[in-house]
């Protein structure tokens, strides 16, 4: 028997919604391996513009996966981190990042 489910009701798609997309795996990828800084992120990405990462950040923080924090420096530093609700990704990305490192040698 197929079960017949609504993409809203699917527990895989609302995780997609929050971290999916072109750009939110490699921001928290790169976040998680210690890039917290704009400039760092914006270099450590290929081909993300500055409105871009701006908006996906944006997004994530939105979302309560990812903290802001400004620190009053001139000029102002602004350092990202995870929330407690961020961390609770750790193991899903994880996974995915050990099935696409096995897949990707399997390619080659």
């Amino acid at each position: 028997m197929t079960e017949k489910v609504e993409y809203a009701d699917c527990p895989v798609s609302y995780c997609m919604q929050k971290i999916g997309g072109k750009w939110k795996p490699i921001i928290i990828y790169l976040i998680r391996k210690g890039a917290n800084r704009f400039g760092i992120l914006q270099k450590g990405i290929e081909g993300i513009t500055k409105q871009m990462l701006a908006k996906q950040l944006r997004e994530l923080e939105e979302d309560g996966i990812l903290n802001r924090k400004i620190y009053p420096e001139i000029p102002p530093r602004v350092e990202y981190s995870f929330t407690a609700y961020g961390e609770s990704l750790f193991p899903i990305v994880d996974a995915m990042s050990a099935w696409g490192l096995e897949q990707m040698k399997e390619e080659v």
